[in-house]
């Protein structure tokens, strides 16, 4: 069967070897008859699966035994909450970098929880086609909280800011797409449905030096202390979504070689896209240079009256998930780690011969 070229946002794309070997061990994980959804979490099986999957993610991120790694659920959007939770109490100020939407939410969130909520940076003025620059910046807050990679406007920060309180960041749509040095990082975290596998997992990197600052009277189900302390298995984990993305880990690894090896192929499909869009008459990227997403490639078409035709043209020649996020309209073509170079070149061959036909 032919499969579509799939540009979707989230959930993306899975790597088409990961999804054939899940499929062959469906009804049988490692020689149990039993499907992995069919293991007690108390199992040996399950518990080393945890196991592996949190080394291979300290392995891959380059982190050390100073930090703990968190599979938990409830998406980003729970994270939101945890982290003004742990890290901070009613009253007290935490501090944030607007750089749009999902930012934005964190920030909404945080307020609503009674902390005192500060933005010391923002591109909202410009509609967020940028990243503001904060190499270096002293904050009178709990934490400062970035988002590394913004979906819906397509920007994202190259280097993360140096800061006097711990640095929380939002790694939901890049993790795992870049070498990234996450020693600078105190507390990450990501959602896996974009770069690390199905909706229902959301990885969490800490600092255990963080511990002695977390907030105790909140509940167990919110603590980072109590998931830390119960090995990700304080209560059922969500066991389907961590071994699909402990397939994905592995094909990272050892089929593509590392994150380095992975960076390379994301910034070659980044640079095949923006140059297509550059040199293009009839598409434009809105976000400036230097700012822009390698996962997140949002553009326009400049004439709206062919925007539906383009996006219903590329769906018919079996290329979906073009259709940009319903807050800014336009199009979009989330490349993330399992789009291939050449469903990248797919996309551009088709977008050079879509203007073409209607250059007149």
């Amino acid at each position: 069967m032919s499969r579509p070229v799939n540009f979707y946002p989230g959930p993306g794309a899975l790597p088409l070897p990961v999804l054939e070997r899940v499929r062959e061990e469906l009804l049988d994980y490692e020689d149990t008859g039993l499907c992995v959804m069919e293991l007690s979490h108390r199992s040996p099986h399950i518990i080393r699966l945890i196991d592996d999957t949190v080394a291979r993610i300290k392995r891959l991120l380059g982190v050390g035994e100073d930090f703990d790694v968190l599979l938990l659920q409830g998406g980003a959007s729970l994270q939101f909450c945890m982290i003004p939770m742990n890290l901070s109490a009613p009253g007290q100020k935490v501090a944030y970098v607007d750089t749009g939407y999902w930012a934005t939410k964190a920030m909404e969130e945080a307020g609503k929880m009674h902390r005192e909520v500060q933005v010391v940076a923002s591109s909202r003025e410009e509609n967020y086609t940028f990243i503001p620059r904060l190499d270096e910046v002293e904050v009178d807050a709990k934490y400062l909280h970035i988002c590394s990679n913004n979906t819906i406007y397509g920007t994202a920060w190259d280097r993360y800011p140096r800061v006097n309180v711990p640095l929380a960041v939002d790694m939901s749509s890049d993790i795992m797409s870049r070498v990234v040095d996450c020693n600078t990082v105190d507390l990450a975290y990501a959602h896996a449905q974009k770069t690390l596998g199905p909706a229902g997992v959301t990885v969490v990197l800490l600092k255990r030096g963080l511990y002695d600052r977390m907030e105790t009277d909140i509940p167990n189900i919110l603590s980072y202390a109590m998931h830390a302390k119960h090995n990700s298995n304080y209560h059922t984990p969500p066991c389907f979504a961590i071994y699909v993305m402990n397939r994905v880990l592995q094909w990272i690894e050892n089929d593509i070689g590392g994150l380095a090896a992975l960076e390379k192929i994301n910034a070659e499909k980044a640079s095949l896209l923006y140059e297509c869009i550059d040199a293009s008459k009839l598409f434009s990227a809105p976000a400036q240079a230097g700012s822009r997403s390698r996962m997140n490639v949002v553009f326009t078409v400049d004439r709206k009256d062919l925007e539906e035709d383009f996006i219903g043209s590329a769906e018919r020649a079996g290329i979906v998930g073009l259709r940009g996020h319903r807050r800014v309209g336009g199009c979009r073509a989330s490349i993330y780690n399992a789009v291939s170079l050449e469903d990248v070149e797919t996309l551009v061959g088709f977008m050079r011969a879509y203007e073409k036909r209607h250059s007149s």
